[in-house]
């Protein structure tokens, strides 16, 4: 069952471009109209280049930015940004694990404090040796000392100061994370404990997640499905192992192809794109993708692809349009 349900959801902003005395007047398409579940007590990866569009949506899915068309729906209620009693009410089921540690968190502050406080928020008549006996159980929880308690985020490492992070997003007890690359800032020996934690909190919490990162080998241990973004749009979402072993779209190939694999295993053709991604104030006609495809037909030029169901996974390509089809997602 749905937990989190997104159709359709678009984020476009104003922008202005040199040229003329005032500049010219355009749309930037952060977020162009995807479509997206997630089922209680699992985790969707959402993978892609920078500026492809997944943090921002991760500021949609939780409310913190409006949208400019489209629905969430979150346990069957809307997601919106009015920032109401409502909103409030919900973003405490609803939480967040940021990038960069140090940066989400008050240097001002020691870390007790700053794992207490969503329940000071949320629960301001909770009784203050109560608070004290939860923060020691998440720091607990997260492998935290209980003499860290007054310590201050300058004095942690990194790794410490993502576990006080995830301790603080687990205080109300959440039924969904969004993990915005909660890992990208860490060492590669920290990233794997990090990871571990986080898998195995979920095992014993059972909240389910969306899971960001540029990470493919990340995405792909974390992710029970995975969603391919590129400009703005979902190009291929489906199972782990249908993603990594037999990409559709020759944009998930081409990411594919680029994890590094052991010599035992074999070498995988590179495929190497050509280009950078286009500007998405001012993106191409028909696929988005065309212009860097190597297999780009007359059709990809003019006309845009659809999301189109294909057995237990959704590709956004004119190569599989032959294929069998199941569903489209954005007429449910």
């Amino acid at each position: 069952m749905a937990l989190l349900r997104v159709r359709e959801l678009k984020r476009h902003y104003d922008v202005r471009l040199p040229g003329g005395l005032m500049g010219r007047r355009a749309k930037l398409k952060a977020v162009d109209g995807i479509s997206f579940d997630v089922e209680k007590g699992k985790t969707l990866g959402l993978v892609g280049e920078s500026g492809c569009g997944k943090s921002t949506t991760a500021k949609l899915v939780l409310g913190l930015i409006p949208a400019n068309a489209g629905s969430i729906t979150f346990d069957g209620k809307p997601v919106t940004a009015s920032h109401d009693a409502a909103w409030r009410a919900m973003r405490r089921r609803m939480q967040m694990i940021y990038q960069d540690p140090l940066g989400a968190l008050d240097r001002r502050l020691p870390i007790a404090d700053q794992i207490g406080e969503p329940l000071v928020i949320h629960e301001p008549g909770l009784a203050a040796s109560y608070r004290r006996e939860r923060v020691a159980e998440l720091m607990a929880a997260v492998g935290l000392r209980r003499d860290q308690a007054g310590s201050y985020p300058h004095e942690l490492s990194g790794g410490q100061r993502q576990r006080v992070i995830i301790a603080r997003a687990l205080a109300l007890s959440p039924d969904f994370l969004v993990c915005d690359e909660p890992v990208s800032a860490l060492d590669v020996s920290i990233q794997a404990q990090v990871l571990n934690l986080l898998e195995d909190l979920r095992a014993k919490n059972g909240f389910a997640s969306l899971f960001i990162s540029h990470d493919l080998k990340v995405v792909r241990q974390m992710s029970n499905r995975v969603a391919v973004m590129y400009l703005g749009l979902i190009v291929e979402e489906g199972p782990p192992e249908a993603i990594f072993h037999d990409p559709m779209h020759p944009y998930t190939r081409a990411l594919v192809s680029a994890i590094p694999t052991p010599a035992r295993r074999g070498r995988r053709e590179r495929i190497v794109l050509q280009g950078d991604p286009p500007n998405p104030v001012d993106k191409p006609a028909g696929c988005p993708f065309h212009p860097r495809c190597p297999s780009a037909m007359d059709i990809c030029r003019t006309t845009p692809p659809k999301l189109i169901g294909h057995g237990p996974r959704r590709v956004a390509c004119h190569l599989h349009d032959d294929a069998p089809e199941t569903r489209l997602i954005a007429a449910e």
